[in-house]
């Protein structure tokens, strides 16, 4: 499983990023595509514990079926919800959202395992390094393909 901790799998999503212009068009899902810049940055700050939103009460309750799916193999389904307040819906400056996700994606391989959060995930609760690692991976990936590359 690709990790953003491993040097080929970020370049690939950098590489891949900077393939997105402003006209870019979804596949699936609501966010344009500086909103899923956006979004994609925020999932980094979750890993990183620069964001920390709460437990939610159905993570507690059903998180554990559903964590795996985080950060193994299979892809994320297209259209699969987010967490509460996760989507973004106002209006995003394109350059300057590529710049923060590109800068977070850095920070976090340059910070190693280390940078990753101790801090819950709201739905499926605390994730080690590694599976932090897969999971952002995977979920850049995710939105990457929404948006054809």
């Amino acid at each position: 499983m690709k990790t953003v901790f491993d040097i080929e799998a970020k370049n690939e999503i950098l590489t891949r990023i900077e393939k997105l212009i402003p006209q870019s068009q979804r596949l699936w899902g609501k966010m344009d595509v500086s909103q899923m810049l956006a979004h994609c940055a925020n999932g980094m700050g979750l890993a990183t514990g620069k964001i920390k939103p709460p437990r939610q009460l159905i993570g507690k309750l059903f998180g554990w079926i559903f964590k795996p799916a985080y950060y193994n193999k299979r892809n994320f389904p297209k259209n699969i919800q987010t967490i509460k307040g996760g989507t973004v819906v106002d209006d995003k400056d394109f350059a300057f959202e590529k710049n923060r996700l590109i800068v977070t994606i850095e920070e976090m391989y340059s910070g190693g395992k280390e940078c990753c959060t101790d801090h819950p995930h709201p739905i499926m609760g605390s994730y080690t390094p590694e599976e932090w690692g897969k999971g952002m991976y995977k979920h850049l990936d995710h939105h990457l393909r929404q948006f054809g590359v």
